[in-house]
């Protein structure tokens, strides 16, 4: 279920299924680098200004799903036009840049987003630019990532199947949303 914070900017209903932090897996894969799976956890929060703060961690796992160690790390910040038109701005540890423009689906929580601008340090690998798709699907997030380097044109490289986090708050304010359940558990269904 999509919750709307009360303090939430309005502009940013449209993501707001988006909010939370989500944590789950997926696969790493791009030539001349290591093939892996990975865990991931992803926050999406809000202060009440005009835009949501993003946060993303990712681990290589080992063939039992154990850490390893540290793969990537991004974060940034999300706003959306009253056009739908998304545009991001991330910074990730290997040194590189990006702002990134897109478009919410209509009628359905998906994201298209493309590079518009990357800049990179002198120590970053080679890397010219990429894509994303983001969608909220049976209440999980899924996300794929493409990118380009000036040897690799643009192909799929990471793609990750989330599950939203509940913390004990949220759990407690569902359960004051059902009421008074009948507790003999058959006449809940009559």
């Amino acid at each position: 279920m999509i919750q709307i914070p009360s303090d939430l900017h309005p502009d940013l209903v449209p993501l707001a299924f988006l909010l939370g932090t989500w944590e789950g897996a997926g696969v790493s894969d791009f030539p001349g680098a290591e093939k892996c799976n990975f865990g991931q956890s992803v926050t999406f929060g809000h202060d009440g200004r005009d835009f949501i703060e993003y946060t993303s961690r990712t681990w290589v796992l080992d063939a039992e799903g154990g850490k390893v160690r540290p793969l990537e790390s991004e974060s940034g910040y999300w706003r959306i036009g009253k056009d739908r038109r998304v545009e991001v701005v991330m910074v990730r540890d290997q040194g590189v840049v990006e702002v990134w423009y897109g478009e919410l689906a209509e009628k359905k929580p998906q994201i298209d987003l493309a590079t518009d601008a990357v800049a990179r340090t002198a120590a970053s690998g080679p890397y010219s630019g990429g894509k994303r798709l983001y969608g909220y699907v049976k209440s999980d997030l899924m996300w794929v990532g493409e990118k380009a380097t000036p040897e690799v044109p643009l192909r799929p490289y990471m793609s990750a199947h989330l599950k939203k986090v509940v913390t004990p708050e949220e759990v407690e304010a569902m359960a004051k949303g059902l009421g008074d359940l009948p507790d003999d558990g058959i006449a809940f269904f009559r």
